[in-house]
């Protein structure tokens, strides 16, 4: 919804809608008598009082467009009369001067007489069918009766008028963005505004009651009711079993399609994965995951340099690092893979100036922040930890994934002056400093990772640090309460833009679990969103983007992740090595199966690069 948002006058209409529903849904509670007593000595309105407020903004603002049915101005003008003299009673005996004769109190009987009365002439005023909650959103064929036609038509119109998206013709789509947005090509093919079958997700949509919000229900999403344009259906979906996709014979170039069938079975212990491939039961892992990965991947460089003549040439041609494991000879050495990903593995620091418990917050300081960040010797932890070529970098946005992009440097592993750093905060020598704790989650090598950065702590800052491992369900619950003093964390960016990163740091945003502020970075953040030149932008951005890993650092870049598959180059094609992992499934040829072309799929080749084997040129080419 946030980034539907980006589209102008999309925010307006919602805010009117919501209005809507919530007058619709006090509407039903006066008819069903559910609405409370409405007193007129409260203060603070409560639910009977937004309850009536809504209803009175539908009636004479919210719904103009009614039938010949709709309300004379006299029954609005005896409605709106009827609350003012509540109004002016309440406040003449409120302000009524201390001994003068004030209006006699209602009783208690009277009050509730009166604001029922009030309430149910509202309730008539409305004059609508009980369908009108989904006749407002309905197609025009869909609404049978003619005020449900009039409300449509009504919702239309506001609409168009408030929200710039329109479909100029069957094959056109034009959108006026609220503000430059050069990403906004990138944001279409993400999952928000991937289309849907309208007929079929209205059926799942029920207004709240208590909001005005409709709420999706997930049945429609699964077979055999979800309709999709895409070149598979989903035909099986048997919850952590398994998932069955079939060629769609209404896909618009199904001829392309070179497979007819997709099997996905969930297999969730990584061993299992490895032994399920081995067996043939799969023929690609899409996310290897065994703590000996790195060592399948040892076993590989091996086999490269078997093979160093021929794929030393290779790399100079530069072609892309499937085609390089297709073109040598078949091996099972090969069949892992790892490539660059879109995405930052980093450290956390609380920025609140108190902890849970209550004591101060030491990283609230950005002296801390900064010397507890250059004590991390990064690239041990990505060469002798991980080993899976993962590159280290002191910079939240990945090197080089954006074009035109220049960025800080960040700060580098230096000891010596973070120790300084540490002194010049207040604690010499760690002296002082309480117990340092970093929060993390079990599973995906997370433990040994928080034991390095534990020990360079210890060591280069002498100061005491203890670990805590938490079930992934509390140790999200810990971050989104800013439970913790340190974190591990880590993005994957969602469009190719800088912002995907930079705004996970802007004050109030909801994957903020730092609780960072900072006027200077959200003024830059701002700056770039109103900048119309492109590079000018990305200029402003990188300025952004030096404040949180140069100067404030709420977090420690640690290393880019990677994508690490396992499929036989020999035995299937098209497989992409997409940074964000983004697959065209349609585009899969298994050969020999007298299906497809059996012609393998490869990128247009590279700049050539040095050819020196080793899991980061091999397979970390940008």
């Amino acid at each position: 919804a946030a980034q539907f948002q980006l589209i102008s006058g999309a925010a307006e209409f919602y805010a009117w809608r919501e209005r809507g529903l919530r007058a619709l849904a006090a509407l039903d509670s006066i008819r069903s008598g559910k609405i409370g007593t409405l007193s007129l000595t409260e203060k603070e309105p409560g639910p009977a009082a937004q309850a009536l407020a809504d209803l009175i903004w539908y009636l004479l603002e919210g719904h103009p467009a009614q039938s010949s049915q709709k309300p004379s101005a006299g029954g609005g003008a005896m409605l709106r009369w009827n609350i003012d003299r509540a109004i002016i009673d309440r406040d003449a005996r409120r302000n009524a001067a201390p001994g003068a004769q004030s209006p006699p109190a209602p009783t208690l009987e009277d009050t509730q007489m009166h604001w029922s009365a009030t309430l149910q002439l509202a309730a008539q005023l409305a004059d609508i069918t009980e369908n009108f909650r989904t006749d407002l959103f309905q197609m025009p064929e869909e609404a049978a009766r003619a005020q449900g036609a009039k409300l449509w038509a009504e919702t239309e119109r506001a609409f168009d008028s408030m929200v710039r998206l329109k479909a100029v013709n069957d094959h056109e789509l034009a959108v006026t963005l609220v503000r430059p947005t050069p990403y906004f090509l990138d944001l279409c093919s993400f999952a928000v505004f991937y289309p849907v079958y309208p007929p079929l997700v209205r059926q799942y949509e029920l207004p709240d009651p208590r909001t005005g919000r409709l709420d999706l229900q997930q049945g429609w999403t699964k077979p055999p009711l979800i309709v999709s344009n895409g070149p598979f259906e989903l035909k099986i979906w048997r919850f952590k079993r398994d998932m069955r996709f079939e060629k769609n014979p209404h896909y618009w170039n199904k001829d392309a399609i070179n497979i007819d069938s997709i099997m996905i079975p969930s297999v969730e212990d990584p061993n299992a994965q490895i032994l399920t491939y081995d067996s043939g039961g799969v023929d690609w892992i899409s996310d290897v995951t065994p703590s000996y990965r790195a060592d399948m991947l040892a076993e590989k460089q091996k086999f490269y340099k078997e093979h160093q003549a021929e794929y030393d040439a290779m790399v100079a041609q530069g072609l892309d690092p499937v085609e390089i494991d297709r073109r040598l000879p078949p091996d099972p050495r090969k069949r892992i893979s790892v490539f660059p990903a879109f995405g930052t593995y980093f450290y956390n620091f609380n920025c609140l100036a108190k902890l849970p418990d209550g004591r101060d917050n030491p990283f609230a300081d950005p002296k801390v922040r900064r010397a507890f960040a250059m004590a991390i010797d990064r690239e041990h932890i990505a060469r002798d930890v991980r080993r899976v070529g993962e590159r280290p970098t002191s910079r939240l946005v990945p090197p080089d994934s954006i074009q035109g992009y220049v960025q800080p440097q960040g700060l580098k592993y230096d000891p010596a002056a973070a120790r300084a750093l540490l002194a010049e905060a207040g604690y010499p020598g760690g002296k002082g400093m309480m117990t340092i704790e970093i929060l993390y989650n079990k599973d995906s090598g997370h433990d040994v990772i928080a034991q390095a950065v534990a020990r360079d702590w210890q060591e280069n800052l002498g100061v005491p640090v203890t670990l805590a491992q938490k079930e992934i369900k509390v140790f999200r619950d810990d971050l989104k309460n800013h439970n913790f003093m340190v974190s591990r964390a880590g993005w994957y960016g969602d469009y190719g833009d800088p912002t995907t990163f930079l705004d996970l740091s802007r004050t109030g945003d909801g994957n903020n679990d730092r609780a960072y502020s900072s006027k200077p970075y959200d003024s830059l953040l701002d700056e770039a969103n109103g900048e119309a030149d492109a590079a000018k932008r990305l200029e402003i951005l990188s300025r952004a983007e030096k404040i949180i890993i140069e100067e404030d650092l709420p977090l420690v870049p640690i290393f880019n992740y990677v994508n690490v598959y396992m499929f036989d180059p020999n035995k299937l094609t098209g497989i992409s090595s997409h940074p964000r992992q983004e697959q065209n499934i349609y585009l899969i040829d298994i050969f020999g199966d007298g299906k497809g072309t059996d012609s393998p799929r490869s990128l247009p080749p590279a700049p050539p690069a040095p050819a020196t084997p080793g899991v980061d040129l091999r397979e970390g080419r940008p």
